[in-house]
């Protein structure tokens, strides 16, 4: 097929991001048909628009670069018009649906794949021992290392122990009794269709391939800041630096800074705290639930660093490990201590001494804390700010699903609706108000006479080419 201007190619983007269109087979059939989108798009009503594998392919082709800058170039005139103050931001995160099915997920192999070993593994639904897929892929996309288990013995073993009910009760593929259903995990099963989605996990919904939207929304008039496609399998703690590095970036450009960052537990770590501590942000993001503070009726003394007991005793600092990917100090007392203690079969059982493990990172937990107690409205100004604009992208602006396969190809989708989402609160509110109703008048008119001369123009030409006498002067005039 031909190949297409790189105007033509993002304008048709935009006006499927626009009408709610992820096809490109039906995006180019509507384009088609409207002679309005024709006039926009510079085609006449008899050429023929580009094919839709066209604009898969010039999507495939063009670098994630150029969708980034077209995305910064819309921020950049929100910015410019005064719809963005930069100085609080709220990040957030969905799942978008993938554009692969779940009947066609095969099993992880080890590396020296040896069928038999596959099916001891296979401990999860007499289906997955016997058959195959569903629906049998004919070009499996799957890069080698996709393809191989990486899960220890003791993973694999956890979780056949924690599915040893569920497969009795429900031995036929996902959900209660369905016939289709089996357990899936991403640590044993891939989709060969699109390596790069993931299985999903969230109470109460259903597992599905989805990717992960990150987004950062400005306080101000909504305006996203940043977005962009992340693995589905990864937690939002995980996510946050990678997100919040564009949203500086993208706002250093025009001098902004960063003073504030609103966020769910979902984003809280000691890490997170203290890596926006040395950028100069203050968190405003709720400590996770598994976070105490410390033991109950231990006191914590920051110039000696130790733990005091009921009993006065001291619970000295030792070092600090890393336990399960965290950072902790560990804190211990001396068996003498304890020895003859009124509290010790309460407190330690039958140890013979008191041991406390605690986050490193206490301290900005604490400061943490504290900020969120003087913000109390924290969690209202940060959903009124983030929800709606998840809500309009995946109900309104094509977000709803990626029509692509690979996360480069997703994050591109993303992009694009994030600078459609942008460019429609420009047009909405980047206008100046009119100073006077007659220039108001004026203005309406002068484009009411304009859009008839173009009409009158467009009309002429078409009677002029289609009938066989020149009928066109009489008509019009």
């Amino acid at each position: 097929q031909h190949s297409i201007d790189p105007i033509v190619f993002f304008k048709i983007c935009l006006v499927g991001y626009l009408n709610n269109i992820i096809s490109d087979r039906k995006l180019i059939e509507y384009c088609s048909d409207s002679l309005s989108i024709r006039l926009f798009l510079g085609y006449d009503i008899d050429e023929t628009l580009p094919w839709h594998s066209t604009i898969s392919r010039t999507r495939q082709l063009y670098e994630e670069d150029i969708f980034e800058e077209v995305f910064q170039y819309v921020l950049n005139k929100c910015i410019d018009a005064g719809l963005v103050q930069g100085s609080t931001q709220s990040i957030d995160s969905c799942f978008v649906k993938a554009n692969a099915s779940m009947d066609s997920l095969e099993f992880k192999v080890p590396e020296q794949e040896l069928d038999d070993y596959l099916k001891e593994v296979r401990h999860f639904s007499s289906i997955d021992k016997d058959q195959n897929p569903k629906r049998k892929v004919k070009h499996n996309k799957a890069r080698k290392e996709q393809r191989i288990i990486k899960a220890d013995k003791h993973t694999l073993k956890s979780i056949a122990t924690r599915q040893k009910k569920w497969s009795r009760e429900q031995d036929q593929r996902p959900g209660a009794k369905n016939k289709g259903s089996k357990y899936t995990s991403n640590k044993t099963h891939y989709s060969p269709v699109d390596p790069d989605a993931r299985i999903s996990v969230k109470p109460g919904k259903a597992r599905k391939l989805n990717y992960y939207a990150q987004m950062g929304v400005d306080s101000d008039y909504q305006i996203i800041t940043a977005i962009k496609a992340d693995y589905a399998d990864q937690k939002d703690n995980q996510c946050l630096q990678s997100l919040t590095e564009p949203i500086i970036k993208n706002l250093s450009s025009k001098a902004i800074e960063i003073e504030n960052l609103l966020a769910d537990a979902g984003y809280s770590s000691g890490e997170n705290y203290a890596w926006l501590e040395d950028k100069g942000i203050k968190s405003y993001i709720p400590p996770h639930g598994t976070y105490k503070g410390g033991p109950e009726n231990f006191t914590y003394h920051k110039e000696g660093n130790y733990w005091e007991c009921p009993e006065g005793k001291h619970v000295t600092f030792r070092k600090q490990r890393i336990e399960k990917g965290t950072l902790k100090d560990l804190y211990l007392t001396k068996r003498s201590d304890c020895k003859g203690c009124p509290l010790k079969t309460a407190c330690i059982g039958k140890q013979h001494e008191k041991k406390i493990m605690i986050t490193a990172y206490r301290e900005h937990y604490e400061r943490n804390k504290e900020r969120l107690r003087k913000r109390p409205r924290h969690k209202t100004e940060r959903m009124k700010t983030i929800e709606p604009v998840f809500g309009t992208l995946t109900n309104f602006l094509g977000m709803y699903k990626v029509n692509t396969r690979g996360i480069q190809q997703a994050n591109k989708c993303m992009l694009m609706a994030g600078a459609v989402f942008n460019l429609k609160k420009l047009l909405k509110y980047g206008r100046k108000p009119l100073k006077s109703v007659a220039k108001a008048n004026k203005i309406t008119q002068k484009s009411r006479e304009d859009l008839v001369s173009k009409t009158n123009a467009f009309i002429r030409k078409i009677i002029s080419d289609v009938s066989p006498y020149n009928f066109s002067k009489t008509i019009l005039n």
